[in-house]
């Protein structure tokens, strides 16, 4: 098992300083974490940017975007962007890609946002051309006439897709290296997903052994696992609510479509995506305490590894067996320590 750290831009928005960042960047690679992924959403920091600063304080931890997306930024912009960060941090790059939140692009920064899907399908198709043969051309999505970049990566970076529904899941067989699965994504779904995307893989005349699987569980060796959940509940109200992402919490002991439907209209998810409402709209007109209240533990619990290392232990296994080959660490209860943070890693490496 690999185990990640993720950097947010909210660490920013609360006061936290890029000195800080980028001296975590280096502690978790010194300590010995396999990856660290740097999210990007359309209200935040730029993600190759601070990828680029990270790259020059880190020396063997792989390092990407968790997840960019061809709205925030147009595929050539990604291709320069990969194989700049590339050449900074030769063979240690991966980029993660996702749809992003299409109401966002379409009705508040006014684009065409045509089928997310088959953008980021178009999207990897460009990469690829771009990497291997320095030209690229396609006639969909995207229109592009024989476009030569001369600018590309030594080493050809893995992609993995931020995958929820079934044409993602599929997508992410046929042509990626991996998924990168949503925070709190329970094991009755990864099992599914997993399978689904094995199964693509197959039939695209691929070798499913090869993928990698990525699952943010905000894992935390804590003896107070009441308030590590309760820091999860806002991360639903806020993200999970969205369209098509309760999927992720799916749990038949629970009636996840009935507790869902109430946090999103405390939230007034549907209202505000309708103008083309971000995250700090929500913040301002959703009520999330209401939200939280109705959102028990059990809900955010199975998509979770928190508790006493034997515990912990025993949940890594839980997801291995499904097929997870990483798991994104929480930075809350993470130590502060270079040592304190390998102890902690020797000790999950179960």
């Amino acid at each position: 098992m690999r185990f990640a750290l993720q950097l947010h831009h909210r660490a920013w928005a609360q006061g936290g300083s890029s000195a800080a960042t980028l001296a975590l960047a280096q502690r978790a690679d010194r300590a010995g974490f396999d990856a660290l992924w740097v999210t990007e959403d359309p209200d935040g920091w730029d993600a190759f940017a601070l990828l680029g600063a990270i790259s020059q304080q880190t020396r063997q931890i792989q390092i990407g975007t968790g997840v960019t997306n061809p709205y925030v930024r147009h595929p050539n912009l990604i291709a320069a962007s990969v194989a700049t960060l590339d050449r900074l941090a030769p063979g240690r790059t991966f980029l993660g890609l996702g749809r992003g939140q299409p109401e966002w692009y379409e009705r508040a920064l006014g684009m065409e946002i045509g089928s997310p899907v088959r953008r980021l399908d178009e999207t990897i198709a460009l990469q690829h051309q771009w990497w291997k043969d320095g030209i690229a051309s396609l006639d969909g999505e995207f229109r592009i006439d024989r476009w030569i970049r001369v600018v590309r990566p030594t080493h050809t970076p893995p992609i993995y897709i931020a995958a929820a529904g079934p044409k993602a899941l599929d997508l992410a067989g046929r042509v990626a290296d991996g998924v990168r699965f949503n925070f709190l994504s329970t094991p009755d779904y990864l099992k599914s997903a997993i399978a689904r995307v094995r199964a693509s893989a197959s039939a695209a005349g691929r070798n499913p052994a090869t993928l990698a699987f990525i699952a943010d569980v905000g894992l935390a060796v804590t003896d107070d696992v009441a308030l590590a959940l309760a820091r999860r509940k806002r991360f639903v109200a806020n993200v999970l609510a969205l369209p098509g992402m309760e999927v992720l919490l799916q749990n038949p002991e629970l009636d996840v479509a009935g507790i869902m439907r109430r946090v999103r209209l405390h939230m007034r998810t549907d209202e505000l995506l309708t103008r083309g409402g971000a995250f700090a709209d929500f913040a301002l007109d959703g009520d999330v305490h209401a939200a939280i209240a109705e959102i028990p533990d059990a809900l955010v619990a199975p998509g979770s590894i928190v508790g006493g290392l034997d515990e912990v232990r025993l949940r890594i296994r839980e997801f291995a067996e499904i097929g997870v080959t990483e798991l994104i660490v929480s930075r809350t209860d993470l130590p502060a320590g270079i040592d304190e943070m390998r102890t902690l890693l020797n000790a999950l490496r179960v």
